[in-house]
Formats: structure tokens, sequence, C-alpha cells
């Protein structure tokens, strides 16, 4: 039965904490600590096409089966890196063929652990798989050029070490240069002129000791380089101009 009391002392304890994000933001989202001043905010970034604020609503969210067909897409278009490998090793251009390889190799994995759903798999961390990728990306672009320019057969003894020098020297420059900013669009540019800029002093000492335009054939003009520069230019400007995040599946393939 029930009593009247009085003078009844209770203790009470009390409990608080903080959740910078609802549920950790879910599967479908990353938990983001932006400081701005004196201020620390919080946020979920939702990927996959979910949204809400523990990334819960699932209105605009991307199928399985897109989530696989976009991660196969990027995945399976480095397949493309075969032939060049093909041609650089049939051509005995082994440092070249080696940096295709590392190239193809750490894009496959990179795009297979940058996805926004759940098709994700990852080999190693991805920071390391991410440098890697963009490394290589701009290591064969370097290398490429260098090769085209044929600095060995120009004479003199030191054309000899000329390609390793710049092949290294690219190497540290190109590390250098993602290290300050891995998305910069002059990181593709920049190296990229500077190759094209060798190359034409090349071509243009070779044609002034020879007399003659180099390369000598209008074939090679017809067949390879005018459609190379045209392929090349148009991947720059459609990375450039073209590439969102929406289409990035379909574009960078």
């Amino acid at each position: 039965r029930f009593e009247p009391c009085t003078n009844v002392t209770a203790e009470v304890y009390l409990r608080a904490y903080l959740s910078p994000c609802i549920n950790d933001c879910g599967i479908y989202g990353q938990c983001k600590l932006p400081r701005t001043n004196n201020y620390l905010y919080a946020a979920c970034e939702c990927k996959a096409g979910w949204n809400g604020w523990g990334c819960t609503d699932n209105a605009e969210a991307f199928s399985y089966g897109f989530q696989l067909l976009s991660t196969l897409l990027l995945c399976l278009s480095n397949v493309m890196f075969v032939p060049p490998v093909a041609i650089a090793i049939r051509s005995h251009y082994l440092l070249e063929a080696a940096v295709y390889i590392f190239t193809m190799f750490f894009s496959t994995f990179y795009h297979a652990c940058d996805q926004p759903g759940i098709v994700v798999f990852c080999i190693m961390e991805y920071d390391v798989l991410q440098f890697c990728d963009f490394l290589g990306s701009l290591m064969s672009v370097w290398v490429t050029v260098i090769a085209m320019a044929r600095l060995q057969p120009m004479g003199p003894d030191w054309c000899l070490v000329a390609p390793q020098v710049l092949y290294l020297l690219g190497a540290m420059l190109l590390s250098m240069a993602l290290q300050m900013d891995r998305h910069g669009l002059w990181n593709l540019l920049g190296p990229s002129l500077f190759a094209l800029g060798i190359m034409a002093i090349a071509w243009t000492t070779r044609t002034i000791r020879r007399r003659h335009c180099y390369p000598p054939t209008w074939k090679r003009w017809a067949f390879y380089l005018c459609p190379g520069a045209l392929i090349a230019a148009a991947a720059v400007l459609l990375y450039a101009f073209v590439e969102t995040e929406e289409n990035y599946f379909y574009i960078h393939s």
C-alpha cells in the first residue's frame, strides 16, 4: 500500500554526450567535421544518391545494378592499357611498359575503392591508391612524350643519359606537385606542355641537322601523330570542361 512521506532525498545522475553525426551517417555516408575559425561543424556527406541528415533518404539512391555497372566501367576501362604495354615491349621500351603496367594496376584498384556505394573493394589505404593512380597517369604521359622525342640518336654523349635524367626528374617533380594539389588541372597540363616542348626542340634540331622535315614520312603524320594529337586534345577537353560528378563514370571510361 502507499503511505505519504515527507523530507525524502533522491539522487539524480545526468549523463550527456555529443554525437557529431546521426548513426555515423550509415553505410552510404561519411561524417565530416569541418572547422571554420573557432567553430566546429558536423554534417553527413551522403553518397550513391542517398540524402537526409543521416543519409537515410533513398528517394534518389542508386540501385545496386547501377553501382555495379559504374564500378565495372571504371575498372575494366583500364584494359585499354594492354595494347600500349604490348607495343612498348615489342619495341623494347621496357621502362615505358613498366609505367603503363603500374598505372593499369593502381588505376583499376583505385576506382574499385573509390566507389560511392557498397560495391567497394580496397586492397590498401585509399590515399595510397589515389596517389599511385594519379602519379601513374601523369608519368604515362611524361614517359610517352619523352620517348617520342627520341633523344638518344641525336649525337652528343649527354643525349645517352638525357632520357633517364628526364624520367627521374619528372617522377620527383610530379610527386611534389601531387602532394600540393592532386586535382589541379595544371598537374596534367604542366608536365604535358613541358614534355611537348622538349619533343619539339628535339624534332626541330633533328630537322635542321638533316635538312629534312622530321618525322620524314607523311604516313607517320597522317596515321600516327595527327590522330594521337586529336585524341589527346579531346581527352584534356573532356576532363577540363565536360566531366562532372554525375557523368564521371561514362566520361572517364
